[in-house]
């Protein structure tokens, strides 16, 4: 039983750290922050890719989770990922 309360902590706590994460390179809800990280980020993907940030790129994902946050399926799956990494290193540790 203590695992499963272990494994939920971990699992939000990784939710939370992502929004965080996101939030502090750069990626804000208003857009991309200028001289941040995801400033350099966008440029350098909109250079790679001649002038533009394609659709369904890292830099687009990531500008997304920065403005609207994290929807269900990828909020469960971040989660998820916590949850099995504290399983993972209760298991191996």
């Amino acid at each position: 039983m203590e695992d499963i309360f272990y494994s939920a902590i971990s699992g939000l706590g990784t939710f939370a750290a992502a929004k965080v994460t996101v939030c502090a390179v750069g990626f804000k809800s208003a857009g991309v922050a200028a001289g941040s990280l995801a400033a350099s980020m966008m440029s350098s993907t909109a250079v790679a890719s001649g002038g533009a940030v394609a659709s369904g790129s890292t830099v687009a994902l990531l500008q997304s989770i920065g403005a609207a946050g994290f929807g269900i399926v990828s909020g469960g799956a971040v989660v998820a990922v916590g949850a099995l990494g504290y399983g993972l290193a209760k298991y191996y540790l």
